[in-house]
C-alpha cells in the first residue's frame, strides 16, 4: 500500500478541525464555569454579609431597647399618696387601694412597696 505525502486528505483535515474545535469548546465552558462560581461565592458572601450587617443592627436595637427599659424601671416610682390626707371613707379607701393594685398591676410598685402602701392606708 502506498503512502500519501503532503497535504493531508478531506477526512484528516475534518477530523483535526473536529478535535480542536472540541478543544477549544472545552476551555471556553470550563472557564465560564469558574466565572460562573466565581461570581456566585462572592453574591453568597455579600448576602452572608449582609445578613450579619442585620444582625448586628438587630442586636444593637435589642440592647437600645433594653436599656432604655432599665432606665425607666430605675426611674423612682411615684409615691403613694398619703393615707392622712385622705377621708376614712369606705369607698375612697377602696379607690385608693384599687389604684396601687393598678400600679402593682402594671409593675410600678414591687410587692414590697405595695405591701407597705396598703399598710399604710389601713393603719
Amino acid at each position: 500500500m502506498r503512502r500519501r505525502r503532503g497535504r493531508p486528505g478531506l477526512v484528516g483535515t475534518m477530523a483535526r478541525t473536529a478535535v480542536v474545535a472540541g478543544t477549544a469548546s472545552a476551555v471556553v465552558g470550563a472557564s465560564s464555569n469558574r466565572q460562573a462560581n466565581k461570581r456566585q461565592d462572592a453574591a453568597e458572601q455579600q448576602a452572608a454579609q449582609n445578613a450579619a450587617f442585620e444582625s448586628q443592627a438587630q442586636v444593637a436595637q435589642m440592647q437600645a431597647d433594653m436599656d432604655a427599659m432599665k432606665a425607666q424601671q430605675a426611674a423612682p416610682a411615684p409615691a403613694p399618696a398619703p393615707a392622712a390626707a385622705a377621708a376614712n371613707d369606705g369607698d375612697d379607701m377602696m379607690a385608693q387601694l384599687g389604684k396601687l393594685a393598678d400600679l402593682k398591676a402594671a409593675g410600678v410598685l414591687s410587692d414590697d412597696e405595695f405591701a407597705a402602701a396598703k399598710a399604710k392606708l389601713l393603719a
